[in-house]
């Protein structure tokens, strides 16, 4: 065991340490992160990035008093590890242990919980408005990387908190990368910050400054010297446009010294005001693969600690891979499609379509509100883009979807990455509200594939439509990747019926479908015989085959992975409702109304009631056979 580390119970035991023992308490906090990320999976660069920053915020402020406001929450495992949670780090992102963000009910220590990025300095400028509303003296920092900078919300926050100049600390830490290295003009901006680390840089910077000191300033002069020494200056001068905002601007200072950072920490709390430090670490720091190959260790599964090879059993590509392929081989031939991500070429497949078609390849940052009203742009233009975005980021860009893209019928394919529960990130990416929040978007065509080669049909369907069109696929491998199934367009609105039955039917979405088709084959070996449909298609419903269902058998259950609450349970309740079928027994099965934790998928599947035995049980009651149970031989 690391003895420095075990006899860290709290961030004040920092404070007696020399700076010798820092260092080897940061490198027994690296050793403890990749140990504990090889089993669990999780946040491995982000967070062997920022160790020395964390022990360095730790030592000079006194949490729990003093409020720490972790960007994403991408990077907070040595947080937890020197704030009393050692002992539960083991099973970090299991079912039952620490969640792999800050979350509020886990420790004092953790004021706001996050997994979106952008969201620090906002809830910081709260703790601070509220701390001078009661009188407190408490400092607020908001710690936020580069990436989430490049956010529309982080903007907004900057220049709110400029023109209150209320006392708040902004530490930046700038790694160069979000999840995909980082575009756009704040990453051009921040990249020419860095380069004043440099010795050479700094010198000739300051011999500029000094040049200016000396410009002689008659007052027939004056106006026009001011108005070039501020251009110059903000040629020279590093962090001019924090200083537009109303921040006081330091750094760019190391993020891997302890010392420098320590002393520049105690100085800027003490500056009135808010304050900028910017911070230049090393994503991955102190491990070779995750140095070598930030993107991979960005966000990992289990790995070999000795090599970093990935421990994985797949045999086969999964949704997102298929559905970048698919995009690649319908571009051949269709010159408007292009591909809209927000930081994650690679998690949603499209880093392929990026080598294959660069000009038509668009990735905006951490920017999902602009990735969705750009797409409309172009849409409009008449270029036909497809948006992947993960669910839990696109519900940032709910207004964009209807305001910019339905309202106008623009035809904007979202491509809808890890919808449903998504097992050990938890709460804060579960995709199970998206059926409900575009089900009732008008205008809107939403799909959800049973497999892979579903997946590829649907979208050559949706380029056949002239509105907008949401595809919803599960994180993962499906059932089915044939990716030589023909690229043809399905009747819209038309369900598949998978299995013909008389007792029940089972009507199924997504991922759900083979839980369906396995409960079928239980509740068949005890006397219930059920029909089983993909509904392919939430909005629009295949009204004929419900309704038909209804009639000739009348007794009905729903399954989606998805919120109960205005999802694919509630399309099929509402039609049968305003159709007149009111003696339908139906049960929907889904999500309940409540934030789900992290763990195993399917672990997680049975806790909400969407697996095989779920089903099963829920037959046998509807069918009123109270000896029907999940057994099989």
């Amino acid at each position: 065991m690391s003895e420095l580390l075990d006899n860290i119970q709290s961030p004040a035991d920092l404070k007696s340490l020399s700076l010798s023992q820092l260092h080897t308490l940061a490198g027994e906090i690296r050793k403890r992160i990749i140990e504990t990320t090889a089993r669990t999976g999780g946040h491995l660069a982000p967070n062997l990035g920022v160790v020395e920053l964390t022990i360095a915020l730790h030592r000079e402020l006194n949490s729990p008093a003093d409020k720490i406001i972790w960007d994403v929450g991408h990077q907070c495992y040595a947080h937890k590890l020197l704030t009393g949670r050692q002992e539960e780090f083991a099973n970090l992102r299991q079912y039952g242990g620490l969640s792999g963000f800050t979350r509020r009910q886990e420790s004092p220590h953790d004021p706001f919980g996050a997994g979106h990025g952008s969201t620090s300095i906002s809830a910081a400028l709260g703790f601070a408005t509220a701390r001078d509303l009661r009188g407190g003296d408490e400092t607020v920092v908001a710690v936020i990387g580069d990436g989430a900078l490049t956010g529309g919300l982080a903007l907004e926050a900057l220049n709110q908190a400029g023109e209150q100049q209320r006392d708040l600390l902004v530490v930046l830490n700038d790694n160069e990368m979000s999840i995909s290295r980082n575009v756009g003009a704040m990453s051009g901006y921040l990249a020419k910050l860095r380069a004043t680390l440099h010795p050479a840089s700094r010198r000739a910077r300051e011999d500029a400054l000094r040049l200016l000191q000396r410009v002689p300033m008659g007052d027939d002069m004056m106006q026009a010297l001011d108005r070039i020494k501020l251009g110059i200056k903000q040629l020279v001068v590093p962090g001019m446009l924090f200083e537009q905002f109303g921040f006081t601007y330091l750094g760019p200072i190391d993020g891997h010294n302890i010392a420098h950072m320590s002393s520049l920490f105690r100085y800027a709390i003490r500056i009135k005001g808010p304050v900028l430090v910017h911070i230049v670490t090393q994503k991955g720091r102190g491990y070779e693969p995750a140095e070598d190959n930030p993107r991979q260790f960005h966000g990992t599964s289990p790995f070999l600690p000795e090599n970093g090879e990935t421990i994985s059993s797949r045999q086969q590509p999964t949704f997102g891979e298929v559905l970048g392929r698919t995009v690649c081989e319908l571009a051949e031939t269709d010159k408007r499609i292009v591909a809209i991500s927000a930081a994650m070429l690679d998690g949603t497949g499209l880093n392929q379509f990026k080598k294959l078609f660069p000009s038509r390849c668009f990735d905006v940052g951490m920017a999902e509100e602009h990735a969705v009203t750009y797409a409309a742009g172009l849409a409009a233009a008449g270029m036909r883009p497809i948006v992947a975005i993960y669910s839990t980021f696109l519900q940032r860009g709910y207004d964009q979807i209807i305001h910019d893209v339905a309202l106008q019928s623009l035809p904007v394919i979202f491509a809808v990455d890890r919808a449903g529960i998504v097992g050990p990130d938890g709460p804060t990416h579960h995709g199970v509200f998206d059926l409900s929040y575009l089900r009732h978007i008008p205008n809107m065509t939403v799909m959800a594939p049973s497999d892979e080669a579903e997946l590829r049909r649907m979208l050559a369907t949706a380029l056949t439509l002239d509105g907008p069109v949401a595809l919803r696929y599960p994180r993962g491998c499906g059932p089915e990747a044939d990716e030589k199934t023909p690229l043809e367009p399905l009747p819209v609105g038309k369900a598949k019926v998978r299995r013909v039955g008389n007792d029940i039917a089972v009507l199924a979405v997504g991922n759900c479908v083979a839980a369906a088709l396995e409960a079928a084959e239980v509740l068949s070996e005890q006397g219930i015989d059920a029909t089983v449909v993909d509904a392919r298609f939430v909005k629009p419903l295949d009204e004929e085959l419900i309704l038909n269902l209804a009639q000739e058998i009348g007794v009905i259950i729903t399954v989606e992975d998805n919120v109960r609450a205005g999802g694919f349970g509630s399309g099929v309740a509402e039609l049968l409702c305003d159709r007149g079928q009111n003696n339908v027994r139906l049960v929907r099965l889904g999500v309940p109304d409540e934030f789900i934790t992290f763990g195993d998928v399917e672990r997680l599947h049975a806790d909400v009631g969407i697996d095989a035995a779920a089903i099963v049980q829920a037959a046998g009651k509807l069918c009123r056979r109270e000896d029907i149970a999940y057994v099989i031989e």
